[in-house]
C-alpha cells in the first residue's frame, strides 16, 4: 500500500480526531476527579473551621475551669484557717465547759440549799432564835 500525501492527510486526521476524542474524554474524567477533590478539600475547610471553633470554645471553658480552680483553691484554704479557728475556740470550750461542772458539783443544787434552809429554821425554833 502506497502512501502519498492526501492519505497522509487523511490517516493524520482520523488520528487527530481519535486522539482529540481520547484527550476531551481525559480532560472531562480529570476534570470530574478535580471537582470531587475540591469538593472533598471544601469538606475538610469546614471541618477544619467547626473543630478550630471548638477547640477556641473549648479553651475558653478550660480559662473559666481554671480561674475556678484557683478561686476553690483560695476558698478552701480560708475553709481550713476557720475550721483550726473552730477547732482551737471548741478546745476553748471545752475546758471552759469542765471548769463549770467541776464548779457545780462544788456548789449545792436549789432544791439542797432549800432543804437546808428549812432545816435551819426548824434548827432556830427549837432553839428559840426565831
Amino acid at each position: 500500500m502506497e502512501i502519498n500525501e492526501e492519505k497522509l492527510k487523511e490517516i493524520l486526521k482520523e488520528q487527530r480526531e481519535e486522539f482529540q476524542g481520547y484527550i476531551g474524554t481525559l480532560g472531562k474524567s480529570f476534570e470530574s476527579q478535580v471537582k470531587i477533590l475540591a469538593e472533598s478539600v471544601l469538606g475538610i475547610q469546614q471541618q477544619l473551621v467547626a473543630l478550630r471553633e471548638m477547640v477556641a470554645v473549648n479553651t475558653e471553658k478550660i480559662e473559666i475551669i481554671r480561674e475556678m480552680v484557683v478561686s476553690n483553691t483560695e476558698k478552701i484554704e480560708i475553709i481550713r484557717e476557720m475550721v483550726d479557728r473552730n477547732a482551737e475556740n471548741i478546745e476553748i470550750m471545752k475546758m471552759d465547759i469542765q471548769f463549770i461542772k467541776q464548779s457545780f458539783k462544788r456548789k449545792v443544787d436549789l432544791e439542797e440549799f432549800e432543804n437546808l434552809e428549812k432545816r435551819v429554821l426548824f434548827l432556830e425554833k427549837k432553839l428559840g432564835h426565831v
